[in-house]
Order: C-alpha cells, then sequence, then structure tokens
C-alpha cells in the first residue's frame, strides 16, 4: 500500500512540473512570439532606418536607432553587430530579442520598425522628385512608378547612384527593359538621373 501511495505522489508531481515548465515557456513566448514571415514581406536594405524599441525591463532603455551601415548591420547596445539586410521587422526582432535574453535580461520584450523609406529621381522623368520606395524596386521600375520619361529623355544615359556606397552606374533603358539582368536594383535613398537627348 505504502509503494502505491508513493507511486501515485511521484506521478502527481512529476505531471506538476511538466504543467509549471509548460506554463513557464509559453509565458517567455508571449514576451516575444516568433515572427511570421510570408512571401512579399519588406525586408531591409543598406540604408534603412531601423528602430529598436524596449520594454517589460526593470530599467527603462531609450529606443535605438540606426541607418544600416554598408556592411548590412547594425550595432544595438551591449550585443555587437546584428546582420539586417534581407531580414523582415520580425526576423530582425527575433534575432534581437534571443542576443538579450537570457544573456542580459529575463524578461525582455523587442520591437522593431523601419522608417519610411524613399528614392529619387530627377532629368528628363515626368515625376521628379522623392519618390516611396518599396521592395523589390529596378531602375525601369522606379522610372515608370515616377510617371515615365519625357519626350527629350536620352534613353542610353540613365544614370543610378547608390546614396550607401557613391556607386554610379550608367544604365541604357531599353537595354534594361529586355535584359533584366541589365536592369539594377534601386535601393532606399538611391538617385535615379535620366539625361536629356541632344536632338
Amino acid at each position: 500500500m505504502k509503494l502505491f501511495v508513493r507511486g501515485l505522489f511521484a506521478c502527481a508531481w512529476l505531471f506538476a512540473a511538466v504543467i509549471f515548465t509548460g506554463c513557464g515557456s509559453m509565458s517567455q513566448g508571449q514576451l516575444n512570439p516568433p515572427p511570421r514571415t510570408s512571401a512579399g514581406v519588406a525586408r531591409f536594405h543598406v540604408g534603412d532606418t531601423v528602430t529598436v524599441s524596449y520594454s517589460g525591463i526593470p530599467i527603462a532603455m531609450a529606443d535605438y536607432v540606426e541607418s544600416i551601415k554598408e556592411d548590412g548591420t547594425i550595432s544595438p547596445p551591449f550585443i555587437g553587430p546584428i546582420y539586417a539586410v534581407g531580414k523582415t521587422a520580425g526576423e530582425l526582432q527575433n534575432e534581437i530579442y534571443t542576443n538579450y535574453v537570457p544573456k542580459y535580461y529575463v524578461r525582455l520584450t523587442v520591437t522593431v520598425k523601419s522608417g519610411d523609406r524613399f528614392f529619387y529621381v530627377g532629368g528628363e522623368i515626368k515625376g521628379s522628385g522623392r519618390q516611396a520606395y518599396t521592395d523589390g524596386l529596378t531602375l525601369t521600375k522606379a522610372i515608370q512608378t515616377a510617371g515615365g520619361m519625357t519626350d527629350f529623355a536620352n534613353h542610353g544615359k540613365v544614370w543610378l547612384t547608390h546614396t550607401s556606397t557613391g556607386q554610379r552606374i550608367r544604365v541604357n533603358y531599353d537595354d534594361a527593359l529586355q535584359d533584366p539582368a541589365k536592369d539594377p536594383p534601386v535601393y532606399p535613398d538611391d538617385q535615379v538621373n535620366v539625361e536629356r537627348r541632344i536632338f
């Protein structure tokens, strides 16, 4: 009888341990749930502004704001460089969280947001000026987004300047329309300029 009671007590203790462990894991997961990703979600590029907000800690911590460097990283406090390029806000948020918890904090909520992103067009383009940036933008799409070229545009002298690196690329617009390999990507803050033809 004593053996039966001891066995029953051991089973009850084991069951309670499993329940409490499960609850602890659930509450920690609710602090910062894993991100949901899907096709078409905007991903970070060099030059994007990233804002990291912290909450759920005893001493308030100021938001961390940084533009993604040319090497693709940002450097939040304590945890050093984190590679951000190509990640969604949710993916970056989750990576930052796992670098803080449990090494620096027991409980922490991390929120990652991107700033508004723009690119700039000028020269013989109908909608010259600042344009809203969307993920997957290429030079031809950027020009079409801005209303297309004017009648005086030189299709063979289209310039793309990557602001983050200073690199300037000459593109033939008609060739880029025909061959995607000749249609370079446009990143946030890049500049597209179309020269005027002589004749």
